[in-house]
């Protein structure tokens, strides 16, 4: 199975049906089947806060939310995680393309690839590293079904070998 189909389906599959993205060249594919799907609100946002704020709502209105982004994102969504979300224990699944990981190209990426396992740990937010399709296929479901029971925000981090 292709990455960016697993990757859709698992979010189909979990019952997400409101996902909030940001431009990501890895996540591309998923986002365009995101977009054409007509059971799934597709919000497009350029600051990932602007999203996580975005989800919060979705989630109060009933809704079950994912974000898609690139993990240097994450950076920029510390506040938002920790004084929104686990606060007021809002789940949400983040999808991120792991970047800077082995095999990256654009030195820039590695210093935030290196730290976003860390910032989710020191969060004490649980992630998850699928290394083929088929365990994303699985896991992304479990990953919503933890984020939900446990009234936290999960992660799900796709390396460069991913895709």
């Amino acid at each position: 199975m292709e990455s960016s189909q697993a990757v859709y389906e698992a979010l189909k599959k979990a019952g997400i049906n409101f996902v909030v993205t940001l431009p990501c060249v890895n996540l591309g594919e998923v986002l365009k089947m995101v977009e054409c799907d007509p059971e799934i609100k597709h919000v497009p946002v350029t600051r990932e806060e602007e999203g996580f704020g975005i989800c919060a709502g979705a989630f109060m209105g009933g809704r079950k939310p994912a974000i898609l982004m690139q993990n240097s994102g994450l950076g920029n969504s510390v506040n938002a995680l920790a004084s929104l979300f686990k606060l007021y224990q809002f789940p949400v699944l983040m999808v991120m393309s792991h970047r800077g990981t082995l095999g990256e190209k654009i030195s820039a990426q590695i210093p935030m690839g290196k730290a976003t396992p860390k910032v989710l740990d020191a969060l004490d937010m649980p992630y998850f590293n699928p290394k083929t399709p088929e365990e994303a296929l699985k896991v992304i479901p479990d990953a919503w079904g933890l984020s939900e029971t446990g009234g936290t925000p999960v992660g799900i981090l796709l390396d460069i070998g991913f895709w």
